[in-house]
């Protein structure tokens, strides 16, 4: 009798604990609302947006971005109201054959040495924290590319980082989520309804949703509308009980512990 009562109470523990490792922080699924560039419609339209629902984001800088610098005391206080400064860094390299649009030879990660790339994201995470103060970060590869030349660069800047955003579209459960290449949704001209639908897959498989914006109501080739936006926000609102909503940061430090409870 006491055998199998203590079998039934292990079982009982074990299966909470799997419990556990697959729920988001008592929710069940996770979004993360990043968006890139430090453009000032980020902080026009989306942050006073966010705040509204008390919602928090992650934006990833441009250390050289003209809005970055210009409003700097506005991405301080972004900050200091929970909202994550991301690196995205300093110059946004791209390698020219796979930019849709130009580049200039500044800009072109062809021209880049492993060096340089290391160099330019350790500087902007020296402005970030000038700006914010902390220490603890997640970054997101300008233009989804990850390799000066054949080399993949984050390899050696990523003890600076908690996580890496990567583009490739996909929804992941906790024990399927590659940190160093976090999946990602980038918006271009979807609706409200289109984000919304995420949103309830996300729910119904338990799974982490990262939404990826550029531009909200203007500010970048791949826009989508603020009132679209808006709507998006207002159901993650309603969905309260159901869907955590955090940085990026946030969210990689508890996958973090979820996946160690898992291993010990």
């Amino acid at each position: 009798m006491r055998v199998t009562l203590l079998c039934l109470i292990s079982i009982f523990f074990q299966k909470g604990i799997a419990q556990n490792s697959t729920s988001w922080n008592g929710k069940s699924c996770a979004v993360v609302l990043t968006y890139d560039d430090a453009l000032n419609q980020h902080l026009d339209y989306v942050i006073p947006s966010l705040d509204a629902y008390n919602l928090k984001g992650t934006f990833y800088i441009i250390g050289s971005s003209d809005c970055f610098n210009k409003r700097n005391k506005e991405w301080k206080l972004a900050s200091k109201n929970g909202h994550e400064l991301g690196n995205h860094t300093l110059m946004h390299p791209c390698a020219r054959p796979h930019s849709k649009t130009p580049i200039s030879p500044e800009k072109d990660l062809n021209n880049y040495t492993l060096k340089k790339v290391v160099s330019e994201i350790k500087e902007t995470n020296r402005l970030l924290k000038e700006t914010d103060g902390k220490t603890e970060r997640s970054f997101a590869f300008p233009c989804g590319q990850k390799k000066v030349h054949d080399t993949l660069f984050y390899n050696y800047v990523k003890n600076d980082f908690v996580a890496a955003r990567g583009v490739k579209r996909d929804l992941k459960s906790i024990n399927e989520i590659d940190l160093d290449n976090v999946n990602a949704y980038g918006m271009k001209g979807h609706t409200a309804t289109e984000m919304i639908g995420l949103v309830d897959e996300a729910i119904k498989n338990n799974k982490l949703l990262v939404f990826l914006f550029h531009g909200v109501g203007g500010g970048s080739p791949l826009n989508v509308e603020n009132v679209d936006h808006q709507k998006l926000l207002k159901y993650l609102d309603f969905k309260q009980h159901d869907v955590w909503v955090a940085p990026m940061v946030e969210i990689a430090k508890y996958v973090k512990l979820q996946s160690k409870i898992i291993k010990d």
